[in-house]
């Protein structure tokens, strides 16, 4: 323990047991949070699709009524509840999305989608269907996004409730996803160093890179960690911390405060605490982004275009969805009209579904 640091001062800091709480280790032991599609999920899936593209419904506003899910909506009304509430994510595998086109795909991923929530906008463009896909960009640059490169990405937390990526092809080499608890990251600072806790629960700043609503300054400010309710809700985009330090009106890190984010992702990384996943083709993760952060290795991809890593991703708010810090919706994101994460919506930008990476 910090010299600084009272007993007391440390014994105030929260210990969560709950079952968002959990060691990669173990969970690689598990097979309850993968969910293996049957004969009949594939059918429901396949007529569904089938029929929203031959009604010519619009991604943006596809709705549960467009999507009819008679055993399979059932299921994922439960998974998201496990989702939010439970371990925090889920990997459903077996839907074959190499035998479909890529809007075909899309709007199978967006039905799934709609049993969990509302899509939103993930960036300044109005992309409700995101494409992770290397543009070749260099991520150095203030504006690009680590989703159009191939490098490695830090452990971080996206927009809205839940997350998913639905693999539509996976890459020539690399590109292994992982996840860690944040709760069990904060467990572990609380243990080992809760001088550097308390600095995770003061605000950070961090770039909105560019994607900014009227009256919101180019940064938002919001602690690494905050407990709500019960639970440790966390944020973290450490690309776009380092950003802010660019902007001069932005304080400079403190030693304190660069070893505490090194200190979260010395722990994320570790093989003890991360759970790896190999994404097949026509897997579907989703997660919760409040208790899960979430990273990708770099890759390399094949040659030929039609053979690269492509990725489909969705920003989900969900009205029961925990309870989060107000900050959330009103310094980082917006609101929904149920009061939820709107991620990144820019008044005037109409909503759209792109099917090819932009």
């Amino acid at each position: 323990m910090n010299e600084t640091m009272s007993p007391l001062q440390a014994s105030t800091l929260p210990i969560y047991t709950d079952n968002a709480a959990w060691y990669g280790a173990e969970m690689a032991k598990r097979s309850d949070w993968l969910v293996e599609l049957d004969a009949d999920d594939r059918a429901e899936l396949e007529a569904a699709m089938a029929d929203a593209l031959l009604r010519s419904i619009d991604l943006v506003t596809l709705a549960e009524a467009d999507f009819p899910l008679p055993t399979l909506g059932p299921k994922l009304k439960i998974i998201r509840r496990e989702i939010l509430h439970g371990r925090g994510f889920v990997l459903l595998r077996g839907w074959p999305s190499t035998q479909y086109t890529i809007e075909e795909n899309a709007c199978v991923f967006r039905g799934v989608g709609v049993y969990l929530g509302e899509a939103l906008s993930q960036n300044a463009k109005g992309h409700i269907l995101g494409h992770v896909a290397n543009l070749g960009l260099d991520y150095s640059d203030p504006a690009a996004r680590g989703y159009q490169t191939n490098v490695n990405l830090n452990f971080h937390t996206d927009g809205g409730d839940i997350v998913g990526l639905m693999c539509i092809r996976p890459s020539k080499a690399g590109g292994l996803s992982r996840l860690c608890s944040s709760t069990t990251i904060w467990n572990e600072i609380t243990r080992r160093r809760p001088d550097l806790a308390h600095v995770l629960m003061a605000p950070y700043c961090f770039s909105r890179i560019g994607e900014v609503r009227p009256g919101q300054e180019r940064f938002f400010r919001s602690p690494i960690f905050q407990p709500c309710a019960g639970r440790m809700i966390a944020v973290l985009i450490p690309s776009f911390i380092e950003k802010a330090q660019a902007f001069e009106e932005v304080p400079r890190l403190t030693p304190q405060q660069i070893e505490a984010i090194q200190l979260v992702g010395e722990l994320a990384d570790d093989s003890a605490i991360r759970l790896d996943m190999d994404f097949r083709p026509g897997d579907m993760q989703f997660l919760c982004n409040h208790s899960i952060f979430h990273s990708r290795t770099a890759y390399e991809d094949w040659p030929e275009v039609e053979r690269r890593r492509h990725l489909l991703r969705l920003w989900v708010s969900s009205e029961d969805g925990p309870e989060i810090p107000a900050n959330l919706t009103t310094e980082f994101q917006g609101c929904t009209a149920s009061n939820r994460p709107d991620g990144i919506r820019i008044p005037g930008v109409q909503l759209v579904a792109p099917l090819q990476p932009t």
